[in-house]
């Protein structure tokens, strides 16, 4: 009997070193899935906040731009009292990785400008993305001219229009720069569009956004409209 008493405190000793296993198994999986989750988090926001250090980096330095008399597109008389442009505040949400399909066989065409001028251009590809629930594709162009420039062999345009323009944005619609990607992807960053110079100077022959660049969606991200007071 007392062997009997002996075997059961054993065999229940030894139960309740298992639940004690178990149940420790199964907290330290929720903490390094916890874990795991928070380093997926940290790293996704860290990704974040260099995305918006670098949004507002390109606004001090667009600003800039505008101050210099040597690189401003204002007249004198706006320039003296220019501060700053009027951005949208960053949004990541307007940062698209889109799919490039390269137009080898394309050939030059002459881009209407907001003067007599044209532009020669030809399409380098066609980017393909998803935003704001819609998909959506955009031409980008290469200029034929600047790419026998050693510094800007590597440069691609990308004028595109939205809803947002005649209210929020610039009636004629806005521009990004790119440069060419290494790999059949291409990052769209809408944050970084801005206004053709004729938007502040009527001197300026700046090249008029192709109809097929018109995206049927508000791209709130950007350079706003130029101040009326400034024109």
């Amino acid at each position: 009997m007392k062997t009997d008493v002996v075997f059961l405190q054993y065999k229940y000793s030894y139960m309740r070193y298992l639940v004690f296993v178990m149940v420790s198994v199964v907290l330290l999986s929720c903490k390094q899935d916890k874990k795991y989750h928070d380093t997926t988090e940290r790293e996704t926001t860290s990704v974040q906040i260099d995305a918006i250090e670098g949004i507002l980096e390109f606004q001090r330095e667009l600003n800039e731009e505008f101050k210099n008399p040597e690189t401003s597109p204002l007249p004198d008389r706006y320039r003296k009292d220019f501060e700053s442009l009027n951005f949208f505040a960053p949004d990541t949400a307007f940062i698209v990785k889109a799919k490039f399909v390269l137009t080898p066989e394309a050939l030059p065409f002459s881009m209407p400008t907001t003067t007599d001028r044209k532009s020669t251009e030809v399409v380098y590809g066609i980017a393909y993305f998803s935003l704001n629930g819609k998909e959506h594709q955009l031409e980008i162009y290469q200029n034929k001219e600047l790419m026998l420039q050693e510094e800007y062999k590597e440069y691609l345009f990308l004028p595109f229009a939205d809803k947002t323009n005649g209210e929020e944005t610039y009636t004629g619609g806005r521009y990004i720069d790119l440069s060419i990607p290494d790999t059949n992807t291409i990052t769209l960053d809408f944050n970084r569009a801005y206004n053709p110079y004729c938007a502040y100077n009527k001197k300026y022959s700046c090249p008029l956004v192709p109809g097929i660049n018109n995206l049927e969606v508000n791209i709130s991200a950007g350079v706003k409209a130029f101040k009326k007071e400034y024109r």
